[in-house]
């Protein structure tokens, strides 16, 4: 079931109603009822996969409460290897097994061999990268003793599978958001309409902005032997605009959701395209999954610590998997590949380059060289995201091979130059918005807020406005596929 779609509009206020007027009369109901909606809501897609999120439940379930009670160091490693192994290998059978096989017979082709093995049709469950990762950081952090399980099972059935972010995150820790399945709520306006402006604000973001992009990506990215390299850099610089606004604004819609349920679910963006480097980026885009792999395998693997050799060392292992958790392509590794490059001098010199403040801080422009910095930053990510949009590798290479071709310098050509003059209207607009609400949770979390009831209703109808007037087409979200 998509946010975007008929379907999650009737869907969510039934379940609001259900959830605060029918079985609002204890904290275990609605945790029942948060059970049954978020299975209602994931089987929408294909209900053979509930199996998967139901046996990632029950084994992290029994394995946290053994864990807890064993003191002996062989059985507690026993029964973590044990959730690392479910949880892993579900994973590596659906996302990563053909991969494996096809490489496997490559690699003994060129010394000759020629093994014909089969790889399967196997369908991808949706959101499987992200509630294998919210399970299994609730059993590794039972391990380590920064968590006591819970023995409720309804109450870790709805954190795992917890609808508004079971899809596509953020990636919650059971740290943060298992006490909230155990305290009871109760409805507060004002979060209530904060939820539903982030919820407003997220389907903008997708519906206005990346799917109008979307259309001119798949045609340059689908067509790009018959393009310039001026028209596909400005393919690029879509996507760069239509992935940040697809995934962002999931996210927007997820932590809207939750609120209006009574629950606060982590930041996952943090504007990023207004980082001045590669390494403010990743630390202000999908955070959950950067702090995830940073606390359960950088840190681990000895993070910034040790020498120099050490360090590089693990920044491109960390980059080179959290590549990898995208997809099972050459692609994706190649991407996180380049991004590691980019930490090398600061790693060599020293010098972390951590800013203390947002950019522009206390001020409505940035200096020149703030400017600068981002321009570059932001020029740096339109050219490496080729190799995440990309059918595959070749696909990548080729295509920033007419990039930097003479053709650069041709006039850009479209398949409707009215709807491209429109899409880069649309977009103008809203990084603009996205400027001046940059030290907000979200963009218009304070900005509208401020306003004068007449004039805030009014924006809140032009939004309204313009998601029907310019909706293009309804398509998935893009990390649906991770």
């Amino acid at each position: 079931m998509l946010f975007n779609s008929l379907d999650f509009s009737v869907f969510l206020p039934l379940v609001f109603i259900l959830y605060w007027f029918v079985f609002n009369r204890s904290l275990k109901q609605q945790n029942c009822l948060i059970v049954v909606a978020s299975y209602f809501f994931y089987a929408w897609w294909d209900w053979r996969f509930l199996g998967l999120i139901f046996l990632s439940t029950l084994v992290d379930y029994i394995v946290g409460i053994y864990i807890d009670k064993n003191e002996d160091p062989k059985i507690r490693k026993l029964f973590l290897w044990l959730s690392i192994s479910v949880n892993l290998g579900m994973l590596g059978v659906f996302k990563y097994f053909n991969f494996f096989i096809e490489n496997f017979e490559l690699a003994f082709s060129l010394f000759g061999f020629d093994l014909r093995s089969h790889t399967l049709n196997i369908i991808l469950p949706v959101g499987i990268s992200f509630y294998t990762f919210q399970t299994l950081s609730y059993t590794l952090d039972i391990y380590k003793r920064k968590l006591k399980p819970t023995t409720d099972f309804i109450v870790f059935a709805a954190f795992v599978s917890f609808f508004p972010q079971l899809v596509a995150g953020p990636i919650e820790r059971a740290k943060r958001l298992l006490p909230q399945f155990l305290a009871k709520r109760k409805f507060e306006y004002h979060k209530a309409t904060d939820g539903l402006r982030q919820i407003l604000w997220g389907l903008f973001k997708k519906m206005v902005i990346a799917d109008n992009c979307a259309v001119f990506v798949d045609e340059f990215f689908k067509n790009y032997a018959e393009y310039s390299g001026s028209t596909l850099l400005i393919g690029a610089f879509f996507f760069t605009i239509q992935i940040y606004a697809d995934f962002s604004g999931y996210s927007d819609i997820a932590i809207g959701t939750s609120r209006l349920f009574g629950f606060d679910l982590m930041k996952n963006f943090a504007f990023p395209y207004f980082s001045r480097n590669i390494r403010e980026f990743w630390r202000r885009w999908h955070m959950s999954l950067t702090s995830w792999f940073k606390d359960y395998f950088y840190i681990p693997i000895g993070g910034s610590k040790g020498s120099i050799w050490m360090q590089l060392r693990n920044t491109f292992l960390i980059f080179l998997v959290i590549g990898f958790w995208h997809g099972a392509h050459w692609k994706f590794v190649v991407y996180g590949f380049i991004n590691a490059l980019h930490f090398v001098p600061g790693i060599i010199r020293g010098k972390s380059d951590k800013y203390e403040h947002f950019i522009a801080h206390n001020k409505w422009l940035p200096s020149m060289k703030e400017l600068f910095n981002v321009l570059k930053t932001f020029a740096f990510l339109v050219l490496v995201r080729v190799f995440f949009r990309a059918d595959s590798l070749s696909d990548a290479i080729n295509y920033l091979s007419t990039i930097f071709s003479r053709s650069i310098f041709d006039v850009p050509v479209f398949p409707n130059r009215f709807d491209a003059a429109i899409v880069f209207s649309l977009i103008s607009v809203f990084m603009t918005v996205e400027w001046f609400g940059r030290n907000n949770a979200y963009a218009i979390e304070k900005i509208l807020f401020e306003l004068k009831r007449p004039w805030r209703f009014m924006c809140y109808y032009g939004i309204l406005f313009c998601m029907f007037y310019f909706y293009a087409k309804q398509q998935q979200f893009i990390y649906f596929q991770f």
